[in-house]
């Protein structure tokens, strides 16, 4: 019997099949409690440390009636004795249905996927990608704009190690966005990256001053500068405040704009914002928990 199917890259899904997730989020969403995963076992194994993705995915489970194994700590594991990943993904992948792994190195979720006999779901691998998290990010602007279809999008902050970012573009692609693309010069989006929108035909414009933009988008997707990607400290310093959206920031953008940050915020998004109707990253982080336990269902392939 084949080994049911992975999500470690957002392209590891088709347009149909990201189109199918978004409709079992909504029904997820309708009555998250269901007992479809009465009897298994899912393994969390976070070798980096995570608040809402571990935590939603936990929620998932539990809700779907299933147990939850693994650790959220790497000082609690095997791995400070210097076993390999190889090792530690092929005796874990004995004792569940299903593996979710956050890692801090790139590819680490590929090569999971390609030791374990059972599916993996990639919640993070370094700077590469968070493939869940750009469907709770779809499954969030399907909610607000009512389409994926002809949107305007600015992506502002950290582009060259926002693996959120990477991903919601991967996805996005299929979908005739406009992109704005607001960074410093040290954390612009990666060229790879910009190669694929060229070769898509997706329109995307550079910037370095957030204000220009704002009020021309439907969806301000904030990121945090992620002090843990930098290996110069000096560097970050240097960049850690370069966008700030206040609340007044807000007067004259779009009727339906929303404003996403796949969190944690510091400070660029102040708390003022909070109270403001475009203000969506709360709700956003909620939505992880349908999205998450459509994806496990899609990929155990449970009858919901």
């Amino acid at each position: 019997m084949n080994k049911a199917k992975s999500l470690v890259s957002i392209t590891d899904f088709d347009v149909e099949e990201y189109l199918k997730i978004l409709e079992l989020a909504a029904k997820f969403e309708a009555n998250s409690y269901r007992n479809v995963l009465n009897g298994r076992v899912i393994a969390s194994l976070f070798f980096e440390p995570s608040t809402r993705t571990r935590l939603s995915f936990e929620s998932a489970i539990n809700r779907l009636g299933g147990r939850v194994i693994g650790f959220s700590d790497i000082e609690t594991t095997s791995s400070t004795k210097g076993e390999t990943l190889h090792d530690t993904i092929k005796i874990i992948s004995n004792y569940c249905d299903l593996i979710v792994m956050r890692h801090p190195l790139e590819g680490a979720a590929k090569f999971a996927s390609e030791v374990a006999n059972v599916p993996i779901i990639n919640a993070g691998d370094g700077a590469n990608q968070h493939p869940t998290q750009t469907l709770l990010d779809m499954y969030s602007i399907t909610k607000t704009q009512g389409t994926l279809s002809n949107l305007s999008i600015a992506l502002i902050g950290d582009l060259k190690y926002g693996r959120t970012v990477h991903s919601l573009i991967m996805a996005m692609k299929h979908f005739n966005p406009t992109f704005h693309l607001v960074a410093p010069p040290e954390l612009a989006l990666p060229n790879e990256y910009k190669t694929i929108l060229k070769e898509n035909n997706i329109p995307f414009y550079e910037h370095t001053d957030m204000s220009s933009v704002l009020n021309e988008v439907d969806i301000v997707y904030m990121t945090r500068v992620q002090k843990e990607r930098f290996s110069d400290l000096m560097e970050y310093e240097k960049t850690k405040n370069t966008y700030i959206l206040r609340n007044e920031m807000l007067a004259h953008t779009k009727a339906n704009m929303k404003i996403l940050h796949p969190l944690p915020r510091v400070n660029e998004i102040q708390q003022d914002v909070d109270e403001n109707p475009k203000a969506y990253y709360f709700e956003q982080a909620r939505n992880g928990v349908f999205t998450r336990q459509a994806i496990i269902s899609y990929l155990l392939q449970l009858n919901v």
